[in-house]
């Protein structure tokens, strides 16, 4: 009888919070701006895991603009568009996309925009895309003097947000709950400091997720918690929804894995993933970047960690208190759904592009 009544008080405890972040989430107004634009899109081309983004930024402009074409990097792309006149094609990410269909694009007198998703890692890439575009937009704050320096007229920070259709709070069964969530490859960086916590985890209902974790020293002792693949998005914001703690750690600008930024060029502004922890109105644990605070107010919004031992400590925390737990996840959620959104971000692009 306890063992119903202890699963009835959880399952109540449960129901009630994810009502307390539905009635937060129907709090916010959604209203938005419809612009009589006629947009092509240009998707990566990347497939998984991009085409979850591609999909993303697709939805979100036919909710801002009248009319919406789609095309992949793979196509004809110039031909498309000097068939159907577009105001503004729009090009994400562009590492797929040759300069020669950009170049065809502006002889038609047609706008054409890229969104760089991945800098700095790929500016070894992206420097010989850029000089090409009317318009470049990248997530990084540090690349746009790095643009400019490269003769591109219009370059503007403009970081990925969230897509809250996917990345939001749910109610996972209990069998999905973790204490601790980490998702995400294991660059070399990554793996020097979880050698370090490994022992840590290892006492903790702990979930890794993601590939080349067998590169830790100790594999062994955490392996019964990693699950080595890739996650589709609503995997992964069901993964964020059960933890209690979601890590997050930014990939090292100058990590030997996948790198291709020779300039070494820093990186300030926080992932992507930043704000798809918090859109799911959990606690993120984050390692600090330059720019985090203009984002979301250390201590208040998100927590911060700059060394294993200091992470070790604020898990230890945050698992014993719970409710300051949850303030601080709902506050997060309130902030992203405010600023963070791609509605959010696209409107910001839209309005340089068109004017507010």
């Amino acid at each position: 009888m306890h063992g119903r009544e202890a699963a009835y008080a959880l399952g109540w405890e449960h129901g009630y919070w994810y009502g307390q972040c539905e009635a937060l989430i129907q709090s916010i107004p959604q209203s938005v701006q419809i612009r009589p634009i006629h947009v092509l899109f240009v998707a990566t081309g990347k497939g998984f895991p991009y085409s979850p983004l591609d999909e993303a930024i697709a939805e979100t402009l036919r909710m801002l603009a009248v009319r919406v074409s789609i095309a992949s990097a793979k196509l004809p792309v110039a031909e498309i568009a000097a068939r159907l006149r577009p105001d503004v094609v729009i090009v994400l990410d562009g590492l797929e996309f040759e300069t020669t269909e950009v170049d065809a694009i502006r002889r038609e007198g047609i706008r054409i925009v890229v969104w760089f998703t991945d800098d700095p890692y790929y500016t070894d890439i992206t420097s010989r895309l850029a000089p090409h575009y009317d318009h470049v937009f990248t997530l990084e704050r540090t690349c746009v003097p790095f643009y400019q320096a490269l003769g591109c007229q219009n370059v503007h920070h403009l970081p990925l947000g969230v897509y809250p259709t996917v990345f939001r709070p749910g109610n996972p069964p209990r069998s999905a709950r973790k204490e601790i969530s980490f998702v995400g490859s294991a660059y070399w960086k990554r793996v020097g400091f979880f050698d370090q916590i490994s022992d840590y985890l290892q006492t903790k209902d702990t979930l890794i997720t993601g590939i080349w974790w067998e590169r830790l020293r100790d594999y062994s002792k955490l392996a019964p918690k990693i699950t080595s693949r890739w996650m589709e998005p609503d995997e992964t914001a069901a993964n964020y929804n059960g933890a209690k703690i979601v890590i997050n750690m930014h990939r090292a600008h100058d990590d030997e894995s996948f790198n291709n930024n020779s300039l070494a060029i820093n990186a300030v502004s926080p992932n992507p993933r930043t704000f798809e922890i918090s859109a799911c109105a959990t606690l993120q644990l984050t390692d600090i970047r330059m720019d985090l605070p203009l984002y979301y107010l250390p201590d208040i919004e998100i927590v911060t960690y700059s060394s294993p031992q200091e992470m070790i400590e604020k898990i230890e925390y945050y698992l014993a208190h719970e409710q300051e737990r949850r303030l601080i996840a709902l506050r997060g959620l309130h902030r992203t759904l405010r600023e963070h959104t791609y509605v959010k971000r696209l409107e910001t692009m839209l309005a340089i592009l068109f004017g507010v």
